[in-house]
C-alpha cells in the first residue's frame, strides 16, 4: 500500500462549517485518483490545472452551474481526457470500464457497494 494510499485511507473528507466538501463518494474518489495519478507521475498538477480549467471555462460557458456537482463533474471530465491523453488508458478502455460501471451499479441493491466484476 502506497503512502498516499494511507494518507487517504486515514484523512477524513475535508470539511467546512456546512459539512462535507464531497457531496457524494463518487466525487471523493475521482479526487482521490486524481492526485494519485499525479504523484505517480502521470502528469503535472499544471498540466492537470489548464485541463481542468478548460472544463470550468466550458461549462461556464455552456451556462452549467458551479455548485458541487457541476464542479465534480468537471473534475471528471477533465480526468477522463488527461487519462485519454497522457495514454494511461485508450479510449476503448475507458468506455469499457464505464460499461462496467454502469452495469454493476444496475444491479446492485439500493445500499449495498457496488464491485465491478461480480455477478448478480
Amino acid at each position: 500500500m502506497s503512502d498516499l494510499h494511507e494518507a487517504l485511507v486515514q484523512t477524513p473528507i475535508p470539511k467546512d462549517e456546512e459539512g462535507p466538501i464531497f457531496d457524494e463518494p463518487w466525487q471523493a474518489q475521482a479526487f482521490a485518483l486524481t492526485v494519485q495519478l499525479n504523484e505517480a507521475g502521470h502528469f503535472t498538477w499544471p498540466e492537470w490545472a489548464d485541463m481542468f480549467g478548460a472544463e470550468i471555462a466550458a461549462a461556464t460557458e455552456a451556462g452549467r452551474g458551479c455548485g458541487n456537482e457541476d464542479y465534480y463533474l468537471c473534475w471528471l471530465a477533465a480526468l477522463e481526457k488527461i487519462v485519454a491523453e497522457k495514454g494511461i488508458l485508450t479510449a476503448d478502455q475507458l468506455s469499457d470500464r464505464k460499461e462496467e460501471w454502469r452495469h454493476a451499479n444496475d444491479h446492485t441493491e439500493h445500499g449495498q457497494p457496488i464491485q465491478l466484476g461480480a455477478d448478480h
